[in-house]
């Protein structure tokens, strides 16, 4: 596996290449694997030329070969997740009934709390009840931020 970091407009990230997928985005303060190799392939180079494209409003949609690692359900949520389009937002409730368990919000919040793609697969559009903005990995600063972003109102964030 590879890793490399960048500086962007939201901070440090850091991007994981393994088998030519990515596999992860760790935004803030992260731990990293001791198996990683710090080396910057030219897919880890896409990936990052594509989050800051997305970032200042250049980029809608990502084109990455992406591997989730996780539990099915996990990789059953986040496909879901993905389908929400740029600029739109769900409920983690209408995300529980399209995988068939709309008992399910909390679990949905859970496997959203563990993506490990954050931005690349949209968790950030997924949103509480009545619109209500909760838990966030990288804070609900970022959340805000990028749901502002894709709604044309980053007028305040391009500093």
């Amino acid at each position: 596996m590879y890793s490399y970091f960048y500086e962007t407009k939201i901070g440090r990230i850091g991007l994981v290449e393994r088998d030519g997928c990515i596999t992860k985005l760790y935004l803030g303060e992260f731990k990293l694997s001791t198996d990683l190799v710090i080396s910057e392939t030219t897919l880890l180079k896409e990936a990052a030329y594509q989050l800051q494209s997305y970032l200042v409003g250049e980029l809608k949609e990502f084109k990455l070969p992406l591997a989730v690692e996780g539990s099915a359900f996990l990789k059953i949520v986040l496909a879901k997740v993905a389908e929400v389009p740029y600029g739109q937002t769900a409920t983690y409730q209408e995300i529980a009934i399209k995988v068939g368990k709309p008992k399910a919000a909390r679990a949905v919040g859970q496997a959203n709390h563990r993506n490990p793609l954050p931005i690349v697969i949209p968790c950030h559009r997924v949103i509480g009840a009545k619109g209500v903005l909760t838990g966030y990995g990288g804070g609900l600063e970022l959340k805000q931020f990028l749901l502002e972003l894709e709604q044309g109102r980053r007028e305040n964030f391009l500093k």
